[in-house]
C-alpha cells in the first residue's frame, strides 16, 4: 500500500453565476489529497494520512475519498476548520491564495500521527503541509522514521507565496531531501530549490547527489526528465491535449508514475537504486498520459484506469 501524507483542502474555483457575478465553486483539492485520489482511480492500494475537519468540508473531502477508493484508516480528525485555497486562473494556469490558520491540517502534530503499519511499502509527502505548522515538523519526522525500510517519493510543490519562513522551510526540505528515494520537482521547483546559473541538468544532478535514487522533473509542455546516478537522463515527450488548466497536472503525474512502478514490481528500495531507462521511461509516459487528462478538464480530476486503458 502507498501512504500519501499531506493536505486535504478545499479549492474554491472561480466560476459565473447566472447572474454574471464571479463566485466560487468549492471542489476538494490539495496536492498530496489530489495525489491519494489519482492513484486510488488508477486503482493503487492507497491511503491517506490528513488532518481531516468534522465541518461540512471536511465531509466532502472524506466522501470523495470513498468514492475514489482511497482508504481511510490513517485520517486524523478534529474539530479544527479545513484549510481554504482560493485559486486565480490566467491562461490556465492557477496560482492560490490559501486560508489555513489554525486548521485541522495545519495543527496536526506528530502526537496525533496513527501507527504506520508493516501493509505500508511507500510513503509520499509533499505540498503546503511542509511549509510551515505542526504538521511540518510531524510529516518530517515520518519521513526520516519511514526512510530506513519504506520508499519515500517527495514533491514539494513548492508556493512561494504561502512560505513565511524560507530559511527553515529550506532547511526541512534538503532535510528530508536527504532520507529520500523519488524527488519530483518541477523546473520551477528547480530554480527556487538552487537559485543558481547552472542548466536544469546540473540543477538535477546536484539534487541527485544529496541522496535521492531518482530525480524527475517536470516542464510543462516540454515533457518529463529522470535522473540517475550513473546513467544519461531520460526523457518522456509531453502529450499534446487542449488545456483547460493545470490544476493538479503535477500531482496526476506523481499517481501515474508510482502506479506505474509498482505494476511494474519496481517500487523498492533496492530497485530503485539500478532502474532500467527504459522502465523509467514507461513510468514517466503513463504519468504524463494521466496528467494530460487531468489538464484537459476544468480543475483536480484525475482519470480512472479505465479512461486510460485505451491508450495503454
Amino acid at each position: 500500500m502507498i501512504l500519501c501524507c499531506g493536505e486535504a483542502l478545499i479549492d474554491m474555483v472561480p466560476m459565473l453565476g447566472q447572474d454574471g457575478e464571479q463566485g466560487f465553486s468549492a471542489r476538494c483539492g490539495g496536492a498530496v489529497f489530489n495525489t491519494a485520489i489519482a492513484l486510488g482511480r488508477l486503482e493503487c492500494d492507497v491511503a491517506l494520512l490528513a488532518g481531516l475537519s468534522r465541518d461540512l468540508f471536511g465531509r466532502q473531502l472524506a466522501a470523495e475519498l470513498k468514492r475514489s477508493n482511497v482508504d481511510h484508516k490513517y485520517l486524523v480528525f478534529s474539530n479544527r476548520p479545513s484549510t481554504l485555497a482560493f485559486v486565480q486562473l490566467e491562461d490556465g494556469q492557477a496560482s492560490y491564495s490559501f486560508f489555513d490558520e489554525n486548521s485541522a491540517g495545519r495543527e496536526l502534530s506528530s502526537a496525533e500521527l496513527p501507527t504506520i503499519s508493516e501493509e505500508i511499502s511507500c510513503v509520499f509527502f509533499g505540498g503546503i503541509s511542509l511549509i510551515s505548522g505542526k504538521c511540518a515538523e510531524a510529516f518530517t519526522d515520518l519521513a526520516l522514521r519511514t526512510s530506513t525500510d519504506r520508499v519515500v517519493m517527495l514533491d514539494p510543490n513548492i508556493r512561494p507565496g504561502f512560505v513565511s519562513n524560507e530559511v527553515a522551510f529550506r532547511k526541512r526540505l534538503f532535510r528530508m531531501i536527504e532520507h529520500t528515494d523519488i524527488l519530483k520537482v518541477s523546473d520551477e521547483d528547480l530554480d527556487w530549490l538552487l537559485p543558481t546559473q547552472d542548466s536544469f541538468e546540473q540543477k538535477a544532478e546536484t539534487l541527485l547527489r544529496l541522496g535521492p535514487s531518482l530525480v524527475l522533473v517536470t516542464c510543462g509542455g516540454n515533457g518529463a526528465y529522470a535522473f540517475m546516478s550513473g546513467k544519461d537522463a531520460v526523457r518522456a515527450e509531453a502529450i499534446s491535449t487542449k488545456i483547460a488548466d493545470t490544476v493538479g497536472a503535477g500531482d496526476t503525474f506523481n499517481a501515474g508514475v508510482l502506479a506505474k512502478l509498482s505494476e511494474l514490481g519496481l517500487l523498492t528500495k533496492n530497485k530503485l537504486t539500478n532502474l532500467d531507462p527504459a522502465r523509467i521511461k514507461e513510468a514517466l509516459e503513463f504519468g504524463n498520459l494521466a496528467a494530460s487528462v487531468t489538464v484537459s478538464r476544468s480543475g483536480a480530476n484525475p482519470p480512472s484506469r479505465s479512461e486510460l486503458t485505451e491508450f495503454t
